[in-house]
């Protein structure tokens, strides 16, 4: 017994049909997936309610169904076996709705075809909603239900359709105009035979006009889902086809749906399309921005080479932290043209002022180093030479001067190298200063820093004197212009004119992005700097 299947319940509106799972011949059993429809909102698998063999086909790719339309005609069980289902026999009559026939010549447009004009239809809402994309033009044939423009509201984006074929004579509207119901789009010149041509007929008709004997090739062997969509892609026209849902996915991860590659019928997009081409360009990134010598104007990676021949070695994997330390510090490296000036300050006479507080320091309860006077000595510098507080603008034609003074400094923990911020240090007292390092320094060491925290420096500090050495190079932590190391103190003879005195001599090291900063005004900054720190009361001039 034939049977006629109908689209189910699937709510209000209706569904494109962008994947036929069956084909005529085809022996399906009950809730196998028939096709795939896709709404404005989701896509979904229409079942079959019962199992039997495939007859007949009444869509195809592209069609748009809603509930109750005719879908296939199932021979259900009992009769089934009076069709083979291991090759689909010649197309009776009935099943040729499923072969594409040619289409019926059009009749010509009429040269005095009256114009249309075309408006918003209901879009549910009384408000106004944005015009984000204009996907016609003046001149543009448009056929019946094509996509003319994506509106957005504040719950929801959509296509507005075209209700008749044409060709666009006007446009009454612009991108970011903003539209309601009822409000005109544009002009419509009467049907032309390109436009009318490019609607294929109804299923009914194709079924007249398909040759009796003819067979459904078509529907023995499916082609694959790769080849069928660069098969029914249209030719190239800069127009992108995706829905609404689509197109706000793209929106919302920021890719660009003209570079998107199409698998969907009829060239059109589909959300797995998007989401696989924001996946390949962050593997691209992390390719270019890794922490070997890969990526940045062709640079051509380490080879690699296999430790293991020379003796025994063991992989240990990096934490997260130093992962992205790396990387950070990579891509500064790759973009900023250091150069690092070094100098010497003379601390003896600030030592000696930092050991006579000690007491004082203690009874506000903190300890006194010489990181809250670099940091106030850094501070009253910014202010005085403003090119070191600056970060320079994207189009690289300014520099941004801040009107703050925020200081990072860095902090060396198990985990890798964390840079708390201190806001507002030209503000703040040397007590407070070195109460407010102690904490952020130990909330980064007992990884319980904000990343709110670790944001807005304008200038950082990397001192290594507790550890050692006479001078380093410091990278700059882009987007911040300059960059300080200390290194470990050491006393030395200095020749004051007379004799050679012991001095107490701290070594500096200024690295800065020699697009903003050049060589001189580093100079005068390190030099500076010594005489700040050689002298901490001229910070109260």
């Amino acid at each position: 017994m034939s049977e006629l299947i109908r689209v189910p319940d699937i709510g209000n509106g209706e569904g494109e049909v962008i994947e036929l799972l069956v084909k005529v011949g085809d022996r399906i059993e009950a809730d196998q997936s028939l096709l795939t429809l896709e709404s404005d909102k989701a896509s979904m698998e229409i079942p079959a309610p019962r199992a039997g063999v495939i007859t007949a086909l009444h869509v195809k790719l592209g069609d748009k169904l809603k509930t109750g339309d005719d879908l296939l005609e199932l021979e259900v069980a009992g009769d089934a076996a009076t069709v083979p289902a291991s090759a689909a026999p010649p197309a009776p009559p009935a099943a040729a709705a499923a072969v594409p026939a040619p289409a019926p010549a059009a009749a010509p447009a009429t040269a005095n075809a009256a114009p249309q004009d075309i408006a918003v239809p209901d879009i549910g809402s009384s408000s106004k909603a944005k015009i984000i994309e204009l996907l016609v033009k003046v001149g543009d044939t448009v056929t019946e239900d094509q996509s003319l423009l994506v509106l957005e509201s504040d719950k929801a984006s959509m296509e507005i359709p075209s209700p008749a074929a044409g060709v666009v004579s006007a446009l009454y509207v612009k991108l970011d105009d903003e539209v309601g119901t009822g409000d005109l789009i544009l002009q419509l010149q009467g049907s032309t035979p390109a436009a009318s041509a490019a609607v294929a007929p109804p299923a009914a008709e194709q079924a007249v006009a398909a040759p009796a004997t003819a067979p459904a090739p078509a529907a023995s062997a499916p082609m694959p889902a790769a080849t069928a969509a660069a098969a029914s892609a249209p030719a190239s026209t800069g127009k992108v086809h995706a829905g609404p849902a689509v197109r706000q996915l793209a929106r919302e991860l920021g890719a660009d749906l003209a570079a998107v590659t199409a698998s969907g019928p009829h060239g059109r997009i589909l959300k797995e399309d998007v989401q696989l081409f924001v996946k390949q360009q962050l593997q691209k990134a992390k390719q270019t921005s890794g922490t070997g010598a890969t990526g940045g104007a062709g640079i051509p990676p380490i080879p690699e080479v296999d430790f293991s021949k020379f003796g025994e070695v063991e992989e240990v994997a990096m934490t997260r932290l130093m992962q992205v330390g790396a990387a950070n510090l990579h891509r500064s490296w790759l973009n900023v043209p250091h150069v690092t000036q070094f100098d010497n300050a003379d601390i003896s006479e600030l030592e000696a002022f930092r050991n006579a507080q000690k007491a004082v320091a203690e009874k506000a309860g903190v300890k006194l180093t010489v990181l809250p006077f670099l940091l106030k000595a850094c501070a009253h510098l910014l202010r005085e030479l403003p090119d070191f507080n600056s970060s320079l603008a994207p189009s690289g034609k300014a520099l941004i001067r801040k009107k703050y003074v925020h200081i990072g400094f860095a902090v060396d923990t198990p985990d890798g190298l964390l840079v708390p911020v201190l806001r507002d240090v030209d503000q703040k007292s040397l007590l407070q200063l070195a109460a407010e390092a102690a904490e952020l320094a130990e909330k980064a060491r007992t990884k319980k820093l904000s990343p709110d925290a670790m944001q807005g420096a304008c200038f950082t500090i990397s001192s290594l004197g507790h550890i050692g050495g006479t001078g380093f190079t410091p990278i700059v932590n882009a987007p911040e212009v300059a960059i300080l190391g200390v290194s470990k103190a050491s006393m030395q003879p200095v020749w004051d004119g007379k004799a050679f005195q012991p001095r107490l001599l701290l070594p500096l090291s200024l690295s800065y992005d020699h697009r903003v900063i050049n060589g001189a005004a580093a100079a005068r900054f390190t030099k500076r700097l010594g005489d700040v720190l050689a002298d901490i009361r001229t910070l109260l001039l």
